[in-house]
């Protein structure tokens, strides 16, 4: 008799839980919790890294055999942004491929795409430039000092890196961080 009490006892603290647990979510709607440093739906709703590194010009898997990731040294930003900032009338100037919002500009890890990607150009500087035209460029949008990546922005620059590493057959060992670089 007491065990069949018992399991009544569990069987309506259950029912109980499970009502007021479909309550709150049905309140929140489509509002998620907040989840601390990473909430899996706004990561579900950001473009996936397969589809942001399709570009309009033809890719050849040979074209590019490093990728180098570097902060922009602001605290917010998007390409436009990040393009006037640098001086450039126009954000096809803007000297990389990726940039990796933080939620300011841009939502917190959305990968945006510059010109250079979407033409397949390579970037400009001042050091070699044979290695340059096969280097793929990522700013992270973050000063670097005070304020540093989100873990969206890192869990998709990691998942940006696989993608291009795996589409353009780039070794792993080819992917360098510059830091603070503040481009030209």
């Amino acid at each position: 008799m007491t065990t069949q009490l018992r399991v009544w006892k569990v069987l309506l603290v259950l029912l109980v839980s499970m009502t007021s647990g479909a309550i709150v979510l049905m309140a929140l709607r489509d509002t998620p919790p907040l989840a601390g440093a990473f909430c899996l739906s706004s990561y579900c709703r950001l473009t996936p890294a397969d589809a942001a590194i399709s570009s309009r010009s033809q890719q050849s898997f040979d074209a590019w055999q490093n990728i180098e990731i570097y902060y922009s040294g602001t605290r917010v930003g998007n390409i436009a942004w990040l393009a006037s900032l640098k001086g450039f009338r126009n954000p096809k100037d803007l000297n990389c491929h990726f940039v990796i919002c933080n939620g300011y500009g841009g939502e917190d890890g959305q990968i945006q795409t510059t010109e250079r990607w979407q033409n397949q150009a390579a970037v400009n500087s001042g050091q070699n430039q044979d290695n340059n035209r096969k280097t793929i460029r990522i700013c992270i949008v973050s000063d670097g000092n005070t304020t540093f990546p989100t873990d969206c922005q890192l869990r998709r620059t990691e998942t940006l890196i696989e993608a291009l590493c795996r589409h353009f057959r780039i070794n792993p060992q080819h992917v360098r961080t510059l830091g603070n670089l503040i481009e030209n």
